[in-house]
């Protein structure tokens, strides 16, 4: 059950967010800087490739690898391929993940690792095979980690990752908002320089203006019938989330959202892009999830039972390409089966700004449907 007196009690909000969440998301935009400065520190924009990587391979632990081998593939398009290396092992913890090259990798193709953490064997053991391999290292990491040790005597390039004190005060959670900024900066300034997408220094003082610009409207001390992020979670209390995203930017902001609810307020969620999620999910918004599904639930004791689960469409739209839209055709989808439906659009801005926001916005609303439901 979700206490939405809590959504407007910042002190409550900080007492309860013992995982740094709020403070990572209101960060977020200095959290930006300080990796860009450290991504220039280590040499990246001295970099001169000799050309674009034939594939880029992407390595790490958890949501934080996957969203940003997601977003950096989104952003380059068909330019190269960006392949997210999945991880084996019989559990998810440091000593238990391994990882392995694929056959065709050599020295054309350009291996990525992004961890939180640094201490993980099999990403030591995955620089020095590629090493061995030919292919060029760049790593992403807390710096004095094993793995820093490892990926300089390959003789790859290791960025420091942006790190604050309280990173250190509860294991950092996959998702959190400030490891998503910390190990993906870096990896835009780099494959800038490799020519694979657009992310100068002055995009990148953009994206960090325009979080900080969100940290403003979606902050603790917003009150919720102003503050977008706080809406959004009260909406989303004792619901499925239905996720539906229209434009490039609003797919990998999607998926990531959904698995934000997931890992930090353990809220399950479902996602699709517009317009195959109207055939995809019809079927769901016409079962037992559609608000219209129980007609009785009006008279239903709220005091002795818990809320029937129904379904939420959640509509993140960037400017879909050639100015078509699914979104009339998603609004009449739900609403004629009673199925209430939020919407999300950025405000006008470049690609990385766009997405940048729709992140944001989504990553406030998954932290306080964490906090104000005790998750």
């Amino acid at each position: 059950m979700l206490d939405e007196s809590l959504l407007d009690a910042p002190e409550g909000l900080a007492e309860a967010d013992r995982r740094g969440l709020l403070r990572g998301a209101a960060e977020a935009g200095a959290r930006v800087r300080t990796a860009a400065r450290l991504a220039a520190e280590a040499g990246v924009g001295a970099l001169e490739p000799d050309g674009r990587p034939r594939a880029v391979l992407i390595a790490g632990p958890g949501a934080a690898a996957t969203h940003a081998a997601d977003l950096l593939g989104t952003l380059a398009g068909a330019g190269s391929p960006v392949t997210r290396l999945a991880p084996t092992g019989v559990a998810a913890a440091a000593g238990a993940l391994r990882w392995e090259l694929p056959g065709w990798a050599g020295s054309v193709d350009l291996l990525l690792i992004a961890t939180p953490d640094g201490t993980e064997p099999g990403l030591s053991l995955l620089a020095e095979q590629a090493y061995r391999r030919g292919c060029t290292v760049v790593a992403v990491a807390p710096d004095r980690s094993p793995l820093s040790e490892s990926v300089n005597g390959s003789h790859g390039l290791f960025i420091p990752m942006a790190t604050t004190p309280y990173d250190h005060d509860e294991p950092l959670a996959g998702a959190a908002p400030g490891v998503l900024w910390a190990l993906l900066t870096p990896l835009l300034a780099l494959l800038d320089r490799t020519g694979l997408l657009e992310a100068p220094p002055e995009a990148l003082e953009k994206v960090a203006d325009r979080l900080d610009q969100v940290a403003e409207r979606c902050g603790p001390a917003i009150v919720t019938y102003s503050n977008p992020a706080k809406t959004l979670a009260a909406e989303l209390a004792d619901s499925l989330p239905v996720v539906w995203t229209e434009g490039t930017s609003a797919g990998p902001a999607g998926r990531r959202f959904a698995a934000a609810l997931a890992e930090l307020s353990g809220a399950p969620a479902v996602v699709a892009e517009l317009p195959e999620a109207l055939a995809a999910h019809a079927a769901l918004l016409a079962g037992r999830l559609a608000a219209a599904a129980d007609p009785d639930d009006f008279f239903r004791d709220r005091v002795d039972e818990a809320p029937a689960l129904h379904a939420r469409v959640v509509l993140l739209r960037d400017r879909p390409s050639g100015g078509l839209t699914a979104a009339p055709a998603a609004r009449d989808l739900a609403l004629g089966h009673d199925t209430p439906i939020s919407e999300l659009e950025p405000e006008a801005g470049g690609e990385l700004e766009t997405l940048a926001e729709l992140i944001a916005i989504t990553d406030f609303a998954a932290v306080y449907l964490a906090l104000a439901s005790g998750a």
